[in-house]
């Protein structure tokens, strides 16, 4: 997939702020996830960056092995704890070179390492954007995790297994910015508010 690696950390810290920024009153608001409100939102990111970081480790069993659709994630008493903690060890994971070789496992799939980053990347730049737009903030990616998204994305628009994963694409005018071009390719649509 890639033939080079990508620091996750900048990323991390992306959405490491937007969660910060969420609101207790903002929790239950609705998201571009049709099923899921900012506390499940918040409970899939959390389940996802465990998932990953024990993936680029190797670590493969509960966490890897568990599909995302296997039950609604939410949040526990301590996620604002929590999550900055998960978010940096994800990072930190990624950043030995072994994670992005071999074969490893996330959400009951085996991947190649690279596959996988390029999956935690995507994850990490769309449901961002699902959490910025839910609740208000500002959202500007890191470039080049938004750029590898983009092109992971644009990789499978043909594919007709997609369809599993992401919605229907949304079209996109092809001069729109990338982080829009990536919202559409993902299947949500750039102009969602709550």
């Amino acid at each position: 997939m890639t033939d080079t690696t990508l620091d996750l950390g900048p990323q991390a810290r992306v959405i490491a702020r937007l969660a910060e920024g969420v609101t207790d009153e903002q929790l239950a608001g609705p998201t571009p996830c049709p099923d899921l409100a900012v506390h499940n939102l918040l409970g899939h990111l959390l389940g996802l960056a465990s998932a990953f970081r024990d993936a680029a480790r190797k670590d493969l069993g509960a966490t890897t092995d568990t599909p995302p659709t296997a039950s609604l994630p939410d949040i526990g008493p301590g996620w604002r704890e929590e999550f900055p903690k998960v978010l940096d060890e994800l990072a930190e994971a990624w950043r030995d070179p072994a994670a992005w070789t071999g074969m490893t496992r996330a959400g009951g799939f085996d991947m190649p390492g690279d596959v996988t980053a390029a999956v935690a990347v995507d994850e990490l730049v769309v449901h961002g954007w699902d959490l910025a737009r839910a609740t208000g903030q500002p959202y500007e990616p890191d470039p080049d995790a938004l750029r590898m998204s983009y092109d992971f994305l644009r990789a499978s628009a043909d594919d007709p297994s997609r369809g599993a994963i992401f919605g229907p694409i949304v079209p996109v005018p092809k001069d729109a910015p990338l982080l829009d071009r990536t919202a559409g390719l993902s299947g949500r649509d750039p102009g969602w508010t709550p």
